[in-house]
């Protein structure tokens, strides 16, 4: 017994509840490694598929601890040193994966680069970086000049883990060798102890404002995203998951990978272009007990699929009649479902703000999706609730481990930047201070840059982006996000962005002419289309966020690797 409490306890079972007390506290408390993670996952789940190429064989949990094993050990023989900087780029697929977990596991730090980063931005972000080696797809390194990256001492093949150039003899010989048989088995495998805070990763947004930053991310910040999500979804080892999302952006990395490692699942690496029609044809073989996808997908399938089937004929008159409306969206909701393999728990929307028409629709239909919210900077997640908690235009309520606050005088009805607190939030920007000092506030709260409003219930609403808001002419404060998002429901349009020009609101409209024409709409008639509908919408709007005017775009806008918009270019 503790002699330093008797004192405070003079009864023994007094103290005997408190100990028992404080154990319980301390087990719910206490977050796995990292590390521990996957390690316990391998070990537990040694004999299940673990990790596979889309129709092809996978790869067990054994399998995927002796290739870490395999790489740990070319590491050691190169003389790669711990906390040195290893760079990944190339499309998703097993090797990818088991490239990050034997990098971070090692004690190195994983640079994930997203394989549609142009070549002088892929050169940028590897010498910034510092990496001292490179894994690489094949098909990227025939465009790359290895003269350009003075610090790489080799280029290692994502496809098959050859050497594509090196002329260190050491890294030459320990991958010669790479497929060597290596004495690993379930009761030996055990990966080192690293602690919460020691750097796992930089990640290299590709920010719509400039140019990228390396976001460096802790081993404890993929450990509390790791730990929601083995918390909130109901995976069991053997379930299954398509992962096309990219893995190296924190949303796919987190959520299609890391989370469903660590509960044994097997992860099926799509790694073609994830096109609605090839996504459909990859869930309805797979039958995931998970997906997790951008807006975008969604918004494409409601556009082109579901809002023309309701729209005319006798849906459009059943939806017309209460009684029968319940018919209709049954039919609906079914037919989504087995769109995504008809076997998950829920669909999980994040990435970026999710349209307001087709959110609402999908809320009416009955259809099991929350929308969650993110960001790099918090490996990503920072709020969230299941579909069955899940409230329409709200992100969720903070994950356990972190707290949201809103700089707001009311922040339940006045919307003000969204700050966060949490064991997820990054350690700042490599190498970049200046930008790291001005993300955080005096009290250590991250700013997100978004704006909100957050319910006495914790559930948050986001608002649009702060350095997106366009000041009104009486101080009003509009986010042109919203006005977006009811023209892109507008008939032939395909994206649309809401700018200042004079003091004027300008919507510049990417058209669907492709449509048009088969619809017998010339260029001039589609933008006349365009105006009418301008004034209809100007009618639902606020004065201050009328459109003054509409400009046609030749071509698509330019867009990050994500997909976000290149605002900066329009204004």
């Amino acid at each position: 017994m503790n002699t330093e409490l008797r004192k405070y306890f003079p009864c023994k079972n007094v103290l005997v509840r408190f100990l028992q007390f404080s154990a319980q506290n301390d087990k719910k408390n206490y977050m796995l490694t990292f590390v521990e993670f996957i390690e316990r996952s391998i070990k537990r789940n040694w004999d299940l598929p673990a990790l596979s190429n889309y129709r092809e064989a996978p790869m067990s949990y054994g399998q995927t601890g002796k290739m870490i094993k395999k790489i740990h050990r070319a590491f050691a023989e190169c003389g790669i040193a711990e906390n040195e900087k290893v760079a990944q780029v190339g499309r998703n697929n097993a090797n990818w994966a088991v490239t990050f977990l034997s990098t971070v596991s090692y004690g190195t730090v994983s640079v994930p680069i997203l394989q549609d980063f142009s070549i002088p931005d892929l050169v940028n972000t590897i010498n910034h970086s510092d990496a001292v080696l490179a894994f690489v797809s094949d098909y990227i390194f025939e465009k790359m000049d290895v003269s350009k990256f003075p610090n790489v001492r080799g280029f290692i093949s994502l496809d098959d883990f050859r050497v594509l150039h090196s002329d260190d003899e050491k890294i030459k010989e320990a991958f010669s060798k790479f497929n060597a048989n290596i004495d690993v088995n379930r009761d030996n495998f055990a990966l080192k102890h690293i602690e919460h805070d020691h750097l796992a990763a930089i990640s290299y947004t590709s920010g719509t404002s400039g140019h990228s930053k390396g976001v460096m991310l802790t081993h404890g910040n993929y450990a509390t995203n790791v730990e929601f999500g083995t918390e909130v979804i109901p995976f069991k080892a053997g379930d299954r998951m398509v992962s096309f999302l990219p893995l190296a952006h924190a949303y796919g990395m987190a959520f299609e990978f890391l989370t469903e490692f660590a509960f044994g699942v097997h992860i099926t690496f799509l790694g073609k272009i994830p096109s609605p029609q090839v996504l459909v044809q990859a869930f309805a073989e797979i039958r995931p007990g998970l997906i997790v996808v951008v807006p975008l997908i969604i918004e494409k399938i409601y556009k082109a699929k579901i809002k023309p089937a309701i729209s005319k004929g006798l849906p459009k008159f059943l939806l017309s009649v209460p009684v029968l409306r319940r018919v209709v969206y049954s039919k609906v909701r079914k037919e989504l479902e087995e769109a995504f393999g008809g076997n998950f728990y829920e669909v999980i929307i994040g990435g970026a703000a999710l349209n307001k028409e087709v959110e609402s629709f999908l809320n009416r239909i009955g259809f099991r999706y929350t929308v969650g919210y993110g960001m790099t900077e918090c490996a990503p997640i920072i709020s969230y609730a299941p579909w069955d908690t899940a409230r329409k235009f709200s992100c969720g309520y903070p994950i356990r481990r972190c707290q949201i606050r809103i700089d707001s005088p009311d922040p339940a009805n006045i919307e003000g930047e969204v700050l966060v607190k949490g064991t997820q939030v990054m350690k700042g920007y490599y190498k970049n201070p200046e930008a790291t000092a001005a993300t955080f506030d005096s009290e250590g709260w991250l700013k997100t840059g978004d704006t909100g409003t957050i319910s006495a219930d914790g559930y948050l609403t986001l608002k649009g982006r702060c350095k997106n808001m366009i000041l009104g002419a009486s101080g009003q404060n509009i986010y042109p996000e919203e006005i977006e998002a009811q023209i892109n429901n507008l008939p032939y349009v395909v994206e649309s962005l809401v700018v200042e020009r004079g003091g004027k609101l300008h919507a510049l409209i990417v058209p669907d002419i492709e449509k048009a024409e088969k619809d017998g709409l010339d260029k001039e008639k589609v933008l006349l289309e365009f105006e009418k509908n301008q004034k209809e919408l100007n009618k639902l709007m606020p004065n201050y966020m009328a459109i003054s005017k509409i400009e046609l775009q030749e071509e698509e806008f330019v867009k990050t690797p994500k997909k976000s918009i290149k605002r900066y270019l329009y204004n």
